[in-house]
């Protein structure tokens, strides 16, 4: 997997990273020595207990290998060692998740692979065992020499492998400071496959227990005066009352948001043009009556985090909400159904997939949704993955249920550009030797990548087909649509943030004109249907939002990132690492630090605890 790390890291990083690497795994080779010290005990009690000690071996043996089998498709997927993705996954459809385990990643070739392996190794490990060495005469030590050496030996080792390769704290490694290198794969692969795993359980609890954001009443009330500059008394209603400003365009029939399964931004940039993978969007965006914005950062880093955020307009905080209470009690003040329902509009959620997922179905509906439509109400004959029926068929669905006589607003959510990928994309149409072409000589023989693409060319595809079908009949209609994430795969093996990370946001309809969004407008899903509300509510209508309306914005961030129209930064970082694509122009580091941490602090304390701000409700 070197064509991961960075073309500037030199042997000296990469040898940084393996040293650092083997003081942090000190710490798994002493859990993994604790196992086995149980059962090389139990067996000098009773040479019957031999099996015990083969059977542990093999388990550790099998569970270590497993994992290091699973590391190359998981990196290759998100970039990154084990993580809370895994996590997520248990909230996923679990037979949907065995189906594309089995199709994409020959999960039972692998575990033959694995079972084969681990019992090759757990032989020659026992055999080891077995032996008797003779290379130093233990028994002719006097019982207080082999006290103390052995007292020693267990001091150094527990000491090694408690911090992590050092004496301390301040001296070891562990997962929080082990992104020693400026290299992402690098800083991964410090990290064994039980670290991360661990790393992905601390923040699983973190999150869980909303230890992840450490702010106090008092600290959620002076960031809300910051971001609006209002004072609100302690009462987030009052700092998130906004009033629009007045129509820009006549209101329209039908509002269509379409939030489309790892659509990034990247294929959509003049450089990748030659891919002929975005032609269809392309062409939208060329459009007198289209407006884009490529200064767009997703919710999260998976569909949830934008289906959460388009359904109740709250900024990613470290909150599962599809499955907490409080969401499926009532709308929250900021959600997007109630409000589209004040301006007129018949409320509907399309997703192609099943209704069981992620809780969909009841979450959509307890905010405020009036219908929900799924994989069920589909053509019963739609091909598709268990992720969902492929695009074509939702979109004609949603087609034949625009009712002319009814004013609609419907989000949806779509999955073919998703593992699996097993559409079959030559009978759709896919001239996959354009793409070959493109690819660098490295990449063009890369027949998994082709498909990745060529999935993405065809959920561009089906969008502009929409759009295109939409407005030639319903002409008065309002179409947004954006990425729900991107990061999933690239042609650079190391891509810049802005490739990486970014989603295209494009508006589409009668009225709107390209000088609609300034030049240095930037944001994030939070800011979306603020936009959509300013664009048609008449002035003085007021409505409830945590972001704010493209036109006037001019700042974004996400579960980890921040953006301008001129650069991208890391959170934890701020302005310190942040990379540029446009002039070199930072926004004030206490600005962004203070946007930052006022969206998420208000969004994490509307989500758990309501608009009043009462430090007694958090103890």
């Amino acid at each position: 997997m070197h064509e991961y790390i960075a073309v500037d890291s030199d042997f000296s990083l990469i040898f940084t990273a393996i040293y650092s690497g083997a003081k942090l795994s000190l710490q798994t080779a002493g859990v993994l020595t604790l196992c086995m010290l149980i059962s090389l005990v139990a067996e000098g009690f009773s040479k019957r207990l031999r099996w015990f000690r083969q059977v542990c071996s093999f388990c550790v043996l099998f569970i270590t290998t497993l994992l290091f089998i699973a590391r190359f498709p998981f990196y290759q997927q998100f970039h990154s060692g084990f993580n809370q993705m895994i996590f997520t996954a248990m909230h996923e459809d679990v037979y949907a998740l065995f189906i594309s385990l089995i199709e994409e990643f020959h999960l039972p070739l692998k575990l033959c692979i694995v079972v084969l392996l681990v019992c090759v190794l757990n032989y020659i490990f026992n055999k080891f065992i077995d032996k008797k060495w003779g290379f130093f005469k233990w028994s002719k030590l006097k019982s207080k020499y082999r006290l103390i050496i052995l007292l020693i030996g267990v001091y150094l080792l527990a000491t090694l492998s408690l911090y992590g390769g050092g004496w301390s704290w301040k001296t070891g490694v562990n997962w929080e400071n082990a992104g020693i290198t400026n290299d992402t794969f690098l800083n991964e692969s410090i990290l064994d496959d039980y670290q991360a795993i661990y790393r992905a359980y601390a923040n699983q609890m973190r999150m869980e227990a909303c230890n992840g954001l450490s702010f106090s009443a008092d600290d959620v009330d002076v960031l809300a005066q910051r971001l609006t500059q209002k004072n609100g008394n302690y009462d987030l209603k009052n700092y998130l009352k906004k009033e629009a400003t007045g129509a820009k365009i006549i209101k329209p029939q039908h509002i269509f948001v379409i939030v489309s399964e790892s659509y990034a931004n990247w294929p959509l940039l003049a450089k990748y043009n030659n891919l002929h993978i975005a032609d269809n969007m392309q062409k939208v965006i060329a459009q007198d009556n289209t407006v884009y914005t490529s200064h767009m950062l997703p919710s999260g880093s998976s569909t949830i985090g934008a289906l959460m955020t388009m359904v109740t307009g709250m900024a990613n905080s470290n909150l599962y909400l599809t499955t907490m209470p409080e969401a499926l009690k009532e709308p929250y003040l900021t959600a997007s159904a109630p409000q589209m329902k004040n301006l007129g509009y018949e409320t509907s959620f399309w997703y192609a997939g099943p209704a069981t997922w992620e809780n969909i179905q009841e979450f959509t509906l307890a905010q405020g949704f009036d219908k929900f439509y799924s994989r069920g109400n589909l053509d019963e004959n739609a091909t598709g993955s268990v992720w969902g029926a492929d695009d074509e068929y939702l979109y004609d669905a949603i087609f034949k249920q625009i009712d002319e006589n009814k004013a609609t607003f419907s989000v949806i959510l779509n999955t073919s550009n998703h593992s699996p990928f097993n559409i079959d994309l030559q009978s759709k149409g896919f001239n996959e030797e354009v793409v070959r072409q493109a690819l660098p000589e490295s990449e063009k023989n890369n027949q998994e990548l082709i498909k990745e693409l060529g999935h993405f060319w065809y959920a561009d595809k089906m969008a502009g087909e929409f759009i295109e079908k939409v407005q030639k009949k319903y002409p008065d209609s309002l179409i947004i649509f954006v990425g729900d994430h991107a990061d999933r795969y690239n042609i650079d093996k190391t891509p810049s943030m802005y490739e990486r990370y970014t989603v295209p946001l494009i508006i589409t309809g009668k009225g709107i004109t390209k000088d609609l969004l300034p030049k240095d407008n930037a944001g994030s899903q939070i800011d979306i249907m603020p936009t959509v509300i300013d664009l048609i509510a008449p002035e003085k209508f007021e409505y409830y939002s945590v972001g704010t309306p493209l036109m006037n914005n001019k700042l974004g961030q996400s579960y980890a990132f921040w953006i301008t129209a001129n650069a991208i930064g890391n959170t934890d970082d701020l302005t310190d690492k942040a990379q540029f694509f446009g002039e070199q122009i930072l926004p004030p580091k206490a600005q962004l630090e203070d946007y930052v941490n006022a969206v998420r602090a208000i969004s994490w304390w509307l989500g758990k605890y309501g608009t009043i701000i009462d430090k007694s409700l958090l103890q």
